[in-house]
């Protein structure tokens, strides 16, 4: 049972949200002194959308245009923020993101494709001149991930990458007052977790392409499927010709949020098991059931995911564990506990914040994250101040990259058995493993070209 220390707890619980509403204050006064920023989204989606208005929320923007191969997602999109934009201008709507960049020259590019599309747009982006907001993962093989890092430092681009736990309020206090303040002791384990009925399934019917979407622009550079019904929301994520499964979809969260609490490189050996071991009856090729290892010095991080049975721990069915030689401290999207070893000494508890008095309209957005609206907005400032500083952001591309490349050699690894896999970040290889490093680039369709570190 949980003492009660409401001292305590009260302080850890608001520290979060006063230093929220403080930084947000100071921020939104600063960037209300700016000329409006010209942006563009690639991607018009559910979580494309949702950057979109959570940028639209912390600083004066001009939507200068939006870019989908799905016309009426492009043209619903382009109302919505036509609504939101102060002058009710809609923004200019395109079907090929080239032709976007080309004509419009904005300053700001936010990336909400499925996965396979991020290099190739968000390394264009940079080339016409823009800074990059980028979903994770960043990419669909280690070698796009090293081609857009090259990139952003080539053109001299901020990139910030949307792992946005690195800006969720209650988990800045937990590495602040848990992590950072030693309450942990010596760390020697961290276990994450996914165990959400998420995996997309069945066997719909191949059919005639609408004329409202244009599948041969969707699939890009991916490997080309029949068309079953539109790929939206769930069911691209299905398949690993446009993504890593659930390894890039749900472990990078929780592997980059461990990575940044403890301050975390390149892992130094990876390893994975697992594959489809319950459902097997759809057209699903990502794995239903996935162990990972990522290996650091006196340090093993394990991923587990089902997408079936019950979750091992109720309270955390998404989640990290942090083991410390004085306590473990448990974290997810919704909350945090830290447990000391100790039996007399304080459990701490930490909640997430939500604004919901401040931002009404999150009330009303369709198929909003509320938990994630806080978080995504900071995520948004930190991006814009790194732009006018000139610094990095909180997650910045590097970070970004080293998280998705991971998920991905865990891929890799299962593919191969489980062989265990060292990778070098300098020379761009699996030490001493030809076949793994062969697996770094995939081949993309023609007439697409795979971009290369060396060629951006």
């Amino acid at each position: 049972m949980k003492q009660n220390i409401p001292r305590r707890r009260f302080l850890f619980d608001t520290s979060a949200a006063l230093a929220l509403a403080a930084f947000k204050t100071s921020s939104f006064n600063f960037f209300t002194q700016a000329t409006p920023r010209r942006v563009a989204l690639i991607g018009t989606g559910w979580y494309g959308k949702s950057d979109l208005f959570r940028l639209m929320q912390v600083a004066p923007v001009d939507v200068v245009a939006l870019c989908d191969v799905d016309k009426h997602q492009l043209n619903k999109a382009a109302d919505m923020v036509g609504e939101r934009q102060k002058n009710n201008k809609k923004p200019a709507l395109y079907g090929d993101y080239r032709k976007l960049l080309s004509e419009q020259k904005p300053e700001i590019v936010l990336i909400g494709t499925p996965d396979h599309w991020h290099a190739l747009t968000a390394i264009e982006a940079m080339k016409s001149g823009a800074n990059v907001y980028v979903q994770k993962p960043i990419s669909v093989d280690v070698m796009e991930g090293e081609a857009m890092l090259a990139a952003a430092r080539k053109y001299k681009r901020v990139v910030q990458v949307g792992t946005q736990r690195r800006s969720t309020p209650h988990l800045i206090d937990a590495k602040k007052n848990i992590v950072e303040a030693g309450l942990l002791g010596k760390v020697s384990h961290a276990e994450m977790c996914c165990y959400f009925h998420m995996r997309n399934n069945g066997n719909p019917p191949v059919e005639s392409v609408p004329d409202f979407f244009d599948y041969e622009m969707w699939t890009g550079p991916a490997p080309f499927r029949p068309y079953d019904g539109l790929p939206h929301i769930r069911w691209w994520r299905t398949f690993m010709e446009y993504g890593n499964g659930i390894m890039g979809d749900m472990c990078i969260h929780m592997f980059d949020t461990v990575r940044w609490m403890l301050d975390l490189g390149w892992p130094k050996r990876i390893s994975s098991t697992g594959g489809i071991y319950v459902d097997k009856t759809g057209k699903s090729n990502i794995a239903d059931t996935q162990t990972a290892v990522f290996e650091y010095e006196g340090l093993n991080c394990v991923w587990q995911h089902r997408s079936w049975g019950t979750p091992a721990d109720p309270e955390y069915p998404w989640a990290f564990k942090i083991y410390g030689e004085k306590g473990t401290l448990c974290g997810s999207t919704m909350k945090y506990d830290f447990i000391p070893t100790d039996s007399k000494a304080e459990k701490i508890h930490g909640d997430v914040v939500y604004e919901k008095e401040k931002y009404p309209e999150d009330l009303t957005e369709p198929a909003i994250e509320l938990n994630a609206a806080p978080a995504t907005r900071l995520h948004m400032i930190n991006f814009l101040e790194a732009i006018d500083k000139g610094i990095k952001p909180v997650a910045d591309i590097e970070q970004g990259h080293i998280s998705t490349a991971s998920c991905i050699l865990a891929n890799v690894s299962m593919q191969l058995n489980g062989r265990a896999l060292i990778y070098d970040p300098i020379k761009r290889e699996v030490v001493g493993d030809a076949e793994a490093t062969k697996l770094l680039q995939r081949k993309y369709r023609s007439p697409w070209v795979h971009p290369l570190p060396e060629n951006v």
